[in-house]
């Protein structure tokens, strides 16, 4: 899909951030899905709900982008723990922090939450692929055995 990108756009763009975008964007519907049946419709406490929905989407999250997103056939436990730290770094980091920060010092709160999610977005990407998907790296007395790989 990156090749279709305009304004020369294909060139910068990895394929990778296409498929995060795309991806979180859809987890994040599940997010409000799920927030919406926890506390609308089961009256599950605001807390909890969204502490729910949140770690439910977070999950299928890192599930879609590890399968289909960046393809990796790496131990998945590894992976998994990094992922978690990401997550609980994010969230106080620029769920709490920025969100709320920008929030005290007087930002609309939507506004506020739109910042923090270009943030938030920006590092999760930046985290999943150089850091919990990252390829491994080869030793280089192999990679110079092995030229054009």
């Amino acid at each position: 899909m990156t090749a279709r990108l305009p304004f020369g756009l294909a060139r910068i763009v990895p394929p990778t951030f296409l498929g995060f975008v795309l991806i979180n964007s859809f987890t994040f519907g599940v997010d409000l899905v799920l927030l919406t049946l926890l506390h609308g419709a089961l009256d599950v406490p605001i807390a909890l709900s969204v502490s729910v929905a949140y770690a439910l989407a977070f999950g299928l999250a890192f599930v879609l982008n590890r399968t289909v997103n960046f393809r990796s056939h790496a131990p998945a436990g590894r992976q998994a723990v990094l992922y978690a730290i990401a997550v609980v770094i994010n969230y106080v980091a620029f769920i709490l922090g920025v969100g709320a920060g920008l929030t005290g010092l007087g930002l609309d709160y939507h506004l506020a939450r739109i910042l923090a999610g270009g943030c938030e977005g920006l590092f999760m990407y930046t985290v999943m692929r150089w850091v919990v998907f990252a390829e491994p790296r080869r030793p280089a007395a192999v990679a110079a055995a092995r030229p054009g790989q």
